[in-house]
């Protein structure tokens, strides 16, 4: 059976007077600091969709802005779900409340159906558990906050209404979110500690890699990481995100000439079954309450197996 309507519609968002101070500032800019619980890749979508325009006409993400424009902003309702059906895929559910779950994602399942994945993501597996999540992030992506990449397991929350969403998307928005990863990382660092504060942004050849780039020409990116035991031939390392990146830890371990162990897009496949990095733990303000919460995942047995559990 399909899913029903995602849950509650997001509140229809005000418009807004470009002050001039903010005169030069780019659409995208200036919208990220007016409406902090959306994430820059739901801004963008918003605007390519159409759904933000400058002086009622459709904008785009660099338009740079003029004092006295009117940007008005429209979220569209949630949508019922189409193309994408409940699977019963078992989950590890770390917990789960009226608002949200925090799950154990395992390494080779994709979050969200795209191109090339349509079924067997947390996606399908989310719709058959849940009798409602949250219609932010559109109708292919209910109820996700944030992502973890294929073969990357670990923590993971999931929104499970509105409220829970705009909460969470605004703290990981601020920074306000605890991100633990453990990586095993190829051969032995030099400084046992430290931070990586590197730009990162496409890579301007292989469009699928990510790359560190000079300041200026990407986003700024912080990890900060810390060698937990040395192997015959690897580090495990504990990394903390400030920052969340696409492919940002693999990126920074790279940049310093330890990739990851099994990473085949930034190192060597050659003995592992997949990339060595576990969201280990997560922590953030449960929105409702307002209370503190901290979760952490179990060790994969790919870790253990290699000697590499903390």
């Amino acid at each position: 059976m399909r899913n029903p309507l995602l849950s509650l519609n997001p509140p229809i968002m005000p418009e807004y007077s470009v002050p001039p101070e903010s005169a030069g500032l780019r659409l995208d800019h200036f919208l990220a600091a007016q409406l902090p619980h959306l994430s820059r890749s739901r801004l963008q979508a918003l605007i390519k969709e159409g759904h933000i325009r400058v002086n009622g006409e459709p904008a785009k993400s660099g338009e740079k802005l003029r004092p006295g424009k009117r940007v008005s902003v429209h979220e569209p309702q949630a949508v019922p779900i189409t193309g994408t059906e409940p699977e019963a895929i078992p989950l590890e559910i770390l917990f789960e409340d009226v608002d949200l779950l925090v799950l154990n994602k395992a390494a080779g399942m994709v979050v969200h159906p795209a191109a090339g994945n349509p079924s067997g993501t947390l996606v399908n597996a989310l719709l058959h558990h849940c009798p409602s999540l949250s219609g932010i992030g559109g109708a292919q992506r209910p109820g996700i906050v944030h992502r973890l990449d294929k073969e990357t397991s670990g923590c993971l929350v999931v929104a499970k209404n509105d409220l829970a969403h705009q909460s969470l998307s605004k703290q990981f928005a601020g920074r306000n979110i605890l991100k633990k990863y453990l990586a095993l990382a190829s051969g032995h660092f030099a400084k046992k500690s430290g931070v990586i504060e590197k730009e990162i942004a496409r890579h301007p050849v292989h469009r699928k890699k990510m790359a560190v780039v000079e300041t200026g020409r990407g986003r700024a990116s912080t990890t900060e990481y810390r060698v937990l035991r040395e192997l015959p031939d690897a580090s495990l390392v504990e990394c903390t995100l400030h920052t969340g990146r696409t492919h940002q830890i693999r990126v920074h371990l790279k940049h310093l000439g330890h990739p990851l162990m099994g990473d085949a897009l930034y190192g060597r496949r050659v003995g592992y079954p997949r990339q060595m990095l576990h969201a280990w733990k997560l922590g953030f303000t449960h929105p409702r309450s307002g209370q503190w919460m901290e979760f952490e995942s179990p060790i994969p047995d790919e870790f253990v197996e290699a000697g590499a559990a903390p």
